[in-house]
């Protein structure tokens, strides 16, 4: 069921009504977040986490919550960031002896349903800078408009463009290296 936003906005501001309209916010958002959050860290299991902790940091963020944006965008705001920063914290965890490629830990995942190609095409996606890879993300998976994501990402149309160019040309550079 899909619930109006700003009805969910007015009944989070409310003490007696928070805990329910936070509920329904899970229910209308997890599936979408957990696909933005899954094309970043990759695997299902990591993303279901991921999802948890997004959940548990807006719930305990919620009166921070400034209606200046629309919750869902600052919901997409705090699941990109947490899934940044698991990206972060397991590269710092792999050390050069356990580094198994991205496309073979995809193809090991039960849950991951592509093909050897589409493996290759995460590997090359992961392989590139923070900002490069959720912007190419957000715009190749989730076809986010440019004004979306830089109000998400709090940064500038002309940037994200430029990033998602180079982006691009990064990882039909590795293709080409790889054929």
């Amino acid at each position: 069921m899909k619930y109006d936003e700003k009805q969910i906005t007015e009944q989070l501001s409310d003490p007696k009504t928070q805990r329910q309209a936070f509920g329904m916010l899970v229910n209308q958002y997890s599936e979408t977040l957990y696909w933005k959050i899954r094309r970043i860290v990759l695997t299902h299991d990591d993303a279901n986490d991921v999802l948890q902790n997004a959940f548990l940091k807006a719930w305990s963020n919620i009166d921070d919550f400034q209606n200046k944006s629309k919750i869902s965008t600052w919901l997409y705001r705090i699941a990109i960031n947490e899934a940044l920063d698991f990206v972060r914290r397991e590269k710092n965890k792999i050390s050069a002896d356990e580094d198994i490629s991205v496309a073979n830990r995809l193809m090991a995942d039960d849950y991951f349903d592509g093909d050897e190609a589409q493996a290759l095409l995460q590997e090359a996606i992961s392989l590139l800078p923070d900002v490069q890879r959720t912007v190419f993300t957000l715009r190749y998976y989730e076809n986010m408009r440019y004004s979306e994501m830089s109000k998400v990402l709090n940064t500038s149309e002309g940037a994200l463009k430029a990033s998602y160019h180079i982006a691009v040309q990064k990882i039909s550079d590795y293709f080409h290296k790889h054929d």
